[in-house]
């Protein structure tokens, strides 16, 4: 092989690595609706925006439950679709505990040591996280599931509804992926 054909060879190899490679992103699916797996969700995501280029979160099934808009009133709906929209909680703040929830008492406790202690609600780490670029897709099979529609989610500036599809192409390319 000569000098010039072992030079082109390693410029395809370097191309091929280039566009192969990792972007400067991290992409996350939030799957569960207990606070303290959401408020870890948007910790980290509030962390990773200021180090990514671009952070991504992709709510499905029972954490679609916290972007819910409590002042907004769902258009009419189906009986089933009307018994989710009650059993489900109704925004950040409804949000539960998923362990030491005691009955609410523990829930309470979290929240009452987070304001003693100046660390934001899970609704100001949306706005946090809105305010800094955070991506949220909204996973559509799951709010037709649950009978939710879009007109009931909150205002949130970078907020899209999506399929799996989309998500794992935006994760392919990610530098991380997390699922929560």
């Amino acid at each position: 092989m000569t000098l010039e054909e072992r030079i082109a060879s390693l410029e395809s190899q370097v191309e091929t690595l280039s566009n192969n490679a990792p972007e400067d992103k991290l992409s996350m699916v939030v799957f569960t609706g207990d606070l303290d797996h959401l408020l870890a969700a948007m910790i980290i995501a509030t962390g990773s925006s200021a180090m990514f280029e671009r952070t991504s979160l992709f709510f499905t099934f029972w954490a679609t439950a916290a972007l819910r808009d409590p002042k907004k009133a769902p258009p009419p709906k189906n009986l089933v679709s009307r018994m989710f929209g009650m059993m489900l909680p109704k925004g950040a703040p409804a949000m539960k505990l998923g362990t030491m929830n005691m009955g609410g008492m523990g829930t309470a406790m979290m929240k009452g040591l987070m304001k003693k202690q100046n660390i934001l609600a899970l609704d100001e780490l949306f706005k946090r996280a809105a305010g800094n670029g955070v991506e949220i897709a909204v996973c559509e099979m799951s709010m037709h599931l649950m009978g939710m529609t879009r007109e009931e989610l909150i205002d949130y500036p970078n907020l899209k509804l999506a399929g799996v599809a989309s998500f794992l192409q935006n994760a392919g390319s990610s530098k991380s992926t997390l699922f929560i």
